[in-house]
């Protein structure tokens, strides 16, 4: 008769060893000490044999019905399954397990829940820094001191943040392989206790107010490319952030609606951002139409129109006519932000244009308000500041070329 569940949850230990049986020789073998184990009788070459399957309850007896019958299509293959198990070990316990596998491993688990941008700043790292040091290191082999060498190699560079962030994913990445069973302890464990002290973070210069005529007047009288001319303004009137700008395609902008509709997976909070446009910002536009409106993107580069023109171009264009350490393409937004806060509009509004989140993170998720009138309203009062300033210094408004 087959073994029932309840039979198998019931059996009670006894003074000897003893079997109950199923079919096809599995049976449920119960020792004095009350554990509970899965066997299968069987025969190979002429001689009866016995294999063990798990143990009960954690394997179930459905469970071990599937391996029985997996150890019959293998007798059915003329291969003996103790022979087969035992191979698998050998083969298992001479395999070296290497760093580089178990990050791929949780690099491709992860992934799927992250953002593609994270996922590709992820990969990234691991192949710049991380697997050159420890890819083809034995799991058991690597020590913390290891860990801790990497991380200052990445430090002495400079590049803090990105030693941070290796900081966090070589303690997942142990995590994962603690979690299976690929390591016995996690080596990463605690790195920021002797992370170096980055050096105070240096806001993106910006001049004065007062000072934006004169920069853009030799903006104007410097032989520059029109597009990055045009490109400087539209940061100057909009506070977008310089890479939102430069990827920009065509077919984000509503010119009708005055409004620049950026997707989520184009910013850096994961939000959608609507950009409400002053007139000033339409009229450079019209203009940027007539230079790159056949292409699909409004600032494409030089030798590849297909893909936008370099991220240091405006800064560039910015050292060229003598802002060097004085001004740059996102010190636009700290100049936005510093004045329109100066004028006392609402720092909602403010921050909405900024596309900044809220520093208390619950009001952060549930205030979607994206204030367009009230912004709309501010971003022309500002174009309007600039427009008049600029007249008033030069004749020259911004919304010239």
């Amino acid at each position: 008769m087959a073994l029932t569940d309840t039979a198998a949850r019931t059996a009670k230990p006894r003074e000897k060893l003893y079997r109950l049986s199923d079919t096809a020789g599995l049976c449920l073998e119960v020792t004095p000490s009350g554990s509970k184990l899965w066997r299968l009788r069987y025969r190979f070459g002429g001689k009866a044999k016995m294999i063990g399957l798990g143990p009960y309850p954690a394997i179930t007896l459905a469970k071990a019905r599937e391996r029985r019958e997996d150890a019959r299509r293998q007798l059915a293959n003329g291969v003996d399954p103790a022979a087969h198990k035992q191979a698998e070990k050998r083969a298992l316990a001479a395999h070296v397990h290497r760093f580089e596998e178990l990050a791929r491993e949780w690099h491709a688990y992860n992934s799927p829940r992250w953002a593609p941008s994270t996922a590709a700043k992820a990969m990234q790292y691991l192949e710049a820094d991380i697997l050159p040091e420890l890819g083809q290191r034995a799991l058991d082999d690597i020590t913390r001191p290891n860990l801790v060498a990497l991380v200052r190699k990445v430090e002495k560079r400079g590049a803090f943040n990105v030693a941070t962030k290796i900081r966090q994913w070589l303690s997942q990445i142990f995590r994962y392989g603690l979690a299976k069973g690929a390591v016995k302890a996690n080596p990463a464990t605690d790195l920021d206790v002797v992370a170096a002290v980055a050096p105070r973070t240096q806001h993106h210069p910006h001049v004065p107010l007062a000072e934006i005529p004169a920069l853009l007047g030799k903006l104007d009288a410097a032989k520059c490319d029109p597009m990055t001319r045009l490109a400087i303004r539209l940061l100057l009137l909009t506070g977008v952030r310089p890479g939102e700008l430069r990827h920009a395609p065509w077919a984000e902008f509503d010119l009708e609606s005055a409004t620049w509709t950026i997707p989520a997976d184009r910013m850096k909070a994961r939000r959608s951002h609507i950009v409400p446009l002053p007139q000033q910002a339409l009229n450079l536009l019209a203009q940027l139409h007539e230079l790159s409106g056949k292409y699909p993107i409004l600032f494409p580069g030089r030798n590849n129109r297909e893909r936008p023109q370099s991220e240091n171009t405006v800064n560039k264009a910015l050292h060229q006519i003598g802002y060097e350490g004085r001004q740059t393409g996102h010190g636009f937004r700290h100049l936005l932000s510093t004045e329109l806060n100066s004028r006392g509009y609402n720092r909602d509004w403010i921050e909405r244009q900024l596309a900044h989140g809220d520093q208390d993170e619950i009001r952060d998720t549930y205030n979607h308000a994206h204030y367009l009138p009230q912004r709309l309203k501010m971003m022309q009062e500002w174009a309007d500041t600039v427009d008049l300033l600029c007249a008033d210094s030069n004749g020259h408004k911004i919304r010239s070329s």
